[in-house]
């Protein structure tokens, strides 16, 4: 049986490892990749990956590194950008350095992957899969540039897939709420923890890590989950300037979930 490869960023911990395992239970090569490269080496080894390397995404040349080290093991056949950080905070409060990493890592670390990803596909094609958020669908208070940054990758995704060559796929995934560690951290009394907990129960790692893989094959480009807050966030997208006692309510109920 042909090898197959496939690189998952940002897998040393959460959505990524989750995406990583299950490639591997599919009968792929997969390299972990983070910044974090004892922690990528490590899960490599926990959940049977090939490789676990470091990486951070904002550095193109890292993306070929990655490339080069799946073609080691197997035709590459799919990239996960899933990389990202979560600095949360109403614009005006964020630091230059914040700014400056929500950026390049969500943005531009998910270009930079889609470059390497169709440079390095063979004949056979492939998919790309951005995570990128709910968020991105509408408007955040208190997330304004994290939300920014996913709207970016949506709208990227979007665009790629139709510029791509044939046989390549690309797939963004906007989840809701995921119970990371980057949720986690945010701040406990954040209007942005507030609206990330409000719709109920948080979505979890596997079932966030599936929805991405099954992705892979499919036409679908765009993926809300749920389904039900994508709509409701697209609804605020068109009219944001009537969205805000929703949003009020949201954060309500969020703040009454977090007591």
């Amino acid at each position: 049986m042909e090898n197959t490869s496939c690189v998952v960023t940002g897998a040393a911990r959460g959505i990524g490892r989750g995406i990583a395992e299950l490639m591997v239970a599919r009968g792929h090569r997969v390299v972990v990749t983070d910044v974090d490269g004892e922690g990528a080496a490590r899960t490599a080894r926990e959940i049977g990956a090939v490789e676990g390397i470091a990486q951070d995404v904002r550095d193109p040349a890292s993306h070929a590194d990655a490339a080069e080290a799946a073609a080691r093991h197997g035709e590459l056949v799919a990239w996960f950008a899933n990389a990202g950080v979560g600095d949360d905070g109403v614009l005006a409060d964020l630091t230059d350095e914040q700014v400056r990493r929500l950026v390049e890592v969500n943005l531009l670390g998910a270009v930079w992957s889609t470059r390497a990803a169709l440079a390095a596909f063979g004949s056979r094609g492939g998919d790309v899969v951005l995570t990128a958020s709910l968020s991105g669908l509408g408007p955040v208070p208190g997330l304004s540039l994290y939300a920014a940054t996913k709207a970016a990758v949506v709208s990227l995704a979007a665009s790629v897939s139709l510029e791509a060559p044939r046989g390549v796929r690309v797939h963004a995934l906007c989840p809701d709420g995921v119970d990371t560690a980057m949720v986690a951290e945010m701040r406990q009394d954040g209007l942005a923890k507030r609206l990330v907990t409000s719709g109920g129960r948080m979505l979890t790692v596997e079932e966030t890590a599936r929805a991405a893989v099954d992705l892979v094959g499919s036409r679908r480009v765009v993926r809300t989950l749920p389904g039900w807050r994508g709509a409701a966030m697209r609804v605020g997208q068109l009219a944001p300037s009537v969205s805000g006692p929703a949003l009020a309510a949201f954060a309500a109920q969020g703040r009454r979930r977090l007591r």
